[in-house]
């Protein structure tokens, strides 16, 4: 994994995660990962970052997907999250942990694997 401070829309830091490291915004698959991933974060940054998450309305219904097509297994959202309102990006909190939806051209740090 790595932290990336830098701050960058969420389509701006999944092809950041491509081009420099051939990989993607990160998926979380258990409460173990999200834990190593928000503690890993925290010691970059105080903002919430990007994971590889979008929430968006698909064959009518909403639904959350992770970009690296891997299995939508885990989540561990705030309450009243994720949103369903327009397509979303998804922040991991470097303060609770907690998953929350955020407009995708918002700024900011992210956490790419690889």
């Amino acid at each position: 994994f790595a932290v990336v401070k830098g701050l960058r829309t969420y389509s701006s830091a999944q092809v950041y995660c491509r081009d420099v490291y051939r990989g993607q915004l990160t998926s979380v698959h258990s409460a173990s990962r999200n834990q190593e991933l928000q503690k890993l974060a925290r010691t970059y940054t105080r903002w919430a970052v990007w994971i590889g998450a979008v929430t968006s309305r698909r064959t009518g219904k909403w639904e959350s997907r992770w970009e690296d097509s891997s299995p939508w297994n885990y989540a561990n959202w705030a309450p009243t999250y994720p949103h369903h309102i327009v397509t979303t990006c998804t922040t991991l909190s470097t303060r609770d942990g907690l998953w929350r939806s955020r407009p995708c051209f918002q700024l900011r740090p992210f956490i790419c694997q690889y």
